[in-house]
């Protein structure tokens, strides 16, 4: 240890940990995010339920949280069947043990060679692709020692972002030009079904998971008409957490946000506020009277700017006080004000602790180096996630 770095400089810059094990979340230094792991193992346990009574494989995502902790907790411990949004993330799950692995991500141009790379180390390694210009790249790039290239066709089902549209006849000619590629193998077929995002309840979430169903079992029918074999998959937080019958007739499915959830989810109708496993915490820096504000030391850094002008209470919820308005972020201070009349400045002294509820936890997550866990409000550890693409 370097006898000039005191004590106080550790505690200050985070060379060691400040916190111990058992204290409550409350003596965190803020702006933090804390997960309650107990929340988390629920969340995801109930997923795992689901999936079970549908008798179809779960591939939880990873890109909301990033870790080897809520992926061992996701995939119940198999460390089996996983899918990541970045090459960064698909590295750090193949370095810590994790093997059949899903990039899905359409395949990019610049990154072939590390896709190879894992595709030769693994025994499972899948991109994604949705252009016959991707799969040229692949067939430039022959994988060594006989082994194929496991590639999935991504579906636009009605997502309306990455895709071959799933009723335009160019999509059943990229499948069967992927099953004729020597050294290629048509593994199966990925449709997200985001626009669940846009729904309000229950009814209308499963009006869009059996639309996104109903298209991806339509185009497994024009595949199996030409001799073509392989799996189907479809996901989203909110179709998996309220899935329709016919979604059993499906090989995968592949939520992710679940094991945090978040207020968005919440409003969709996919889980209760209760269920939301994540907070960020953040403490009153500054009393304004003549603007009717408080300033509060979580900015855009600590929360994200995504759900600006979604909600009542603006980026996020205040847990506790309903009255209460995160109106505005700058980088590293956060306004708050109340929804209506004048702020009560004894009830927030300088100091204080407020907890916000994200609305978005993808977007929150990333906005941070470590989560901090807890149980009951007595801290267990951290969980550090990978980042970069």
């Amino acid at each position: 240890m370097n006898p000039f770095v005191t004590s106080s400089f550790r505690v200050a810059c985070g060379v060691s940990a400040c916190i111990m094990e058992g204290e409550a979340i409350s003596a965190l230094c803020t702006p933090a995010l804390v997960v309650d792991v107990d929340k988390v193992k629920r969340n995801a346990q109930r997923m795992i339920e689901r999936c079970q009574e549908l008798g179809v494989q779960l591939r939880p995502h990873m890109k909301t949280h990033k870790t080897l902790e809520c992926a061992d907790i996701m995939t119940g411990g198999s460390r089996r069947c996983i899918v990541v949004s970045t090459l960064a993330e698909a590295c750090f799950y193949a370095d810590h043990g994790f093997d059949d692995i899903l990039y899905a991500y359409s395949l990019p141009f610049d990154k072939v060679e590390r896709c190879a790379a894992l595709s030769e180390r693994l025994d499972l390694f899948q991109v994604l692709l949705d252009h016959p210009q991707a799969l040229e790249q692949l067939k430039k790039r022959p994988l060594r020692d006989g082994r194929l290239w496991h590639v999935w066709l991504k579906l636009d089902c009605g997502n309306g972002r990455a895709g071959v549209l799933h009723s335009e006849p160019e999509a059943l000619r990229l499948a069967q030009a992927i099953t004729e590629t020597e050294g290629v193998e048509l593994t199966g077929v990925y449709a997200h079904c985001g626009n669940t995002y846009n729904c309000r309840g229950v009814e209308q979430i499963q009006a869009v998971a059996q639309e996104t169903t109903n298209f991806t079992l339509q185009f497994m029918e024009k595949l199996k008409a030409v001799g073509i074999t392989c799996k189907s998959s479809i996901g989203s937080t909110p179709s998996c957490s309220h899935p329709v019958k016919d979604m059993a007739q499906l090989s995968e499915v592949h939520p992710g946000n679940y094991g945090f959830y978040d207020v968005q989810q919440s409003l969709i109708g996919s889980c209760s506020l209760e269920d939301v496993a994540v907070r960020v915490l953040t403490r009153v820096i500054g009393h304004s009277p003549h603007r009717n504000q408080l300033l509060i030391d979580c900015g855009w850094t600590g929360l994200s700017l995504d759900g600006a002008g979604k909600l009542p209470t603006g980026y996020a919820m205040i847990e506790g006080h309903p009255d209460l308005k995160l109106l505005s972020m700058t980088q590293e201070h956060g306004r708050v004000e109340p929804i209506s009349g004048p702020l009560d400045y004894s009830k927030y002294p300088l100091g204080s602790l407020l907890t916000l509820i994200p609305y978005h936890s993808c977007a929150t997550a990333m906005m941070h180096p470590v989560y901090h866990v807890h149980s009951e409000g007595r801290l267990l550890g951290k969980w550090t996630p990978t980042r970069g693409w």
